[in-house]
């Protein structure tokens, strides 16, 4: 019997192939039901979405256990399919059902409508992240109709509101049940697979392992007030303006980061644009202003005071009250204050040495033979931060070639994806599970 026992598990491994043709048509009926629920942050009200999620699944005999987290509505769940070996702690499939809202007067298609036309699915949250839970979704209903026991236990935890920092979401899940998502591994949004967005001219296939630090800060500017018509230097406006301008006047940074060095040595020439620009180095965007007297404010008060606002996101590693410490040094005005509002822990990024990067490699390989496949950061947040921060190895994998026009309608307007790459990543992440790792 123990010498049947490596040819019982190989053949549960690997099983039967599923019926791709039925799969994908339930896949893409799927995500258009999915997408049509406009589960828009603010409020994040999840509790329909988690309904069709908990239908869906236990078509199959998933169990599913959905939670009811936050006061308007916002609801998680998690599913769970059995390993052969319940000695391993799981792999955590991590999804998001909440969507950013939507300027419906920018889009040429009603941005929840999931209308399919000319190859393509459109919508909010098609990209970010409908499409890539569906992928887990039918990738884990592909296993069980297949007979498949993966190598471990494999949850899938679809959140409520990852668009408004996980409080309701992952952060509630580790705080309230913990023992039901604790993994070893995690996969979750954030992965690039493109043609020119990473390197010019080369498929690069990207799995994310760290995200930079969020360190959003706000800098007030005290004045004198007084009439327009009379021009003072104690202008606080004047004041804000110098003060931000010496604020991103930042130093490179002389600290290089680990997985940049390693995607620079993977990929060559690395591509020039807004997103390689900002996982090269320590970012600054000034994202508001607000002054002025009244409402709407009177033209001819000069105001006494003045506020803006810095999105900071620092590469992994950077001391976070360095970066203030010397921010503050650079303006040097006791008239201008710099606070701290909001910061996410650094909990630095994931090996890329492990079996699981292993599997996703093979998977990735046989699908796209001529990818480059790297480690990469993202510039962006994702709920993995919190489970990288419980000590759980996270990576972000996003199954889709896309170029860099379709990733740039992330949280803008025209949002879609195409099916043909909807249905291909099924099929990566169906590789990727059926894995030993």
């Amino acid at each position: 019997m123990k010498l049947l026992l490596p040819f019982l598990l190989l053949s549960t491994a690997f099983g039967a192939e599923p019926n791709w043709n039925a799969l994908n048509e339930r896949a893409l009926d799927m995500l258009q039901r999915y997408v049509r629920i406009a589960t828009i942050n603010p409020p994040a009200d999840t509790h329909v979405s988690a309904a069709l999620i908990k239908a869906e699944m236990e078509k199959d005999g998933f169990g599913v256990t959905v939670y009811a987290s936050g006061p308007d509505g916002q609801t998680n769940l998690v599913t769970r399919l059995a390993g052969h070996d319940r000695t391993k702690k799981p792999l955590l499939l991590l999804n998001h059902m909440d969507v950013v809202p939507v300027d419906r007067k920018a889009w040429s298609v009603d941005p929840f409508s999931a209308l399919v036309k000319d190859g393509w699915i459109w919508g909010r949250g098609t990209l970010d992240m409908k499409g890539i839970g569906v992928e887990q979704m039918m990738a884990l209903v592909a296993l069980k109709q297949a007979g498949i026991v993966p190598a471990r236990d494999i949850v899938m935890l679809s959140t409520a509101d990852e668009e408004s920092g996980g409080t309701w979401g992952i952060r509630w899940m580790l705080e309230k049940h913990f023992g039901e998502i604790d993994a070893d591994y995690v996969l979750d949004e954030g992965g690039v697979v493109s043609p020119d967005l990473l390197a010019p001219n080369k498929l690069v296939f990207g799995i994310t392992v760290g995200e930079k630090q969020i360190t959003w800060l706000k800098l007030r500017a005290k004045g004198t007030a007084g009439h327009g018509s009379q021009p003072i230097p104690d202008n606080a406006n004047l004041i804000l303006l110098h003060a931000i301008e010496k604020a991103m006047a930042m130093p490179p940074s002389n600290k290089p980061n680990a997985v940049v060095a390693e995607m620079q040595r993977n990929l060559g020439e690395m591509a020039k644009n807004k997103f390689t620009a900002a996982i090269q180095g320590n970012t600054i965007s000034l994202t508001t202003l607000t002054s002025g007297v009244g409402n709407p404010p009177k033209v001819n008060v000069i105001p006494s005071s003045a506020e803006a606002t810095l999105d900071c996101r620092l590469l992994p590693g950077v001391n976070a009250d360095e970066f203030i410490s010397d921010m503050k040094a650079r303006i040097n005005d006791p008239r201008v204050t710099v606070e701290r509002f909001a910061a996410v822990p650094d909990p630095g990024a994931s090996s890329s040495r492990t079996p699981l990067f292993a599997a996703i490699t093979a998977a990735a390989h046989k699908h796209h033979p001529d990818a480059v496949v790297t480690p990469i950061l993202v510039p962006f947040g994702t709920d993995s931060v919190n489970t990288r921060s419980r000590g759980m190895i996270a990576y972000g994998l996003t199954p889709m070639v896309l170029d860099a026009s379709i990733m740039a309608t992330l949280h803008s307007d025209e949002e879609r994806i195409p099916v043909a790459e909807f249905l291909k990543g099924i099929r990566i992440f169906f590789d990727v599970l059926r894995s030993e790792f």
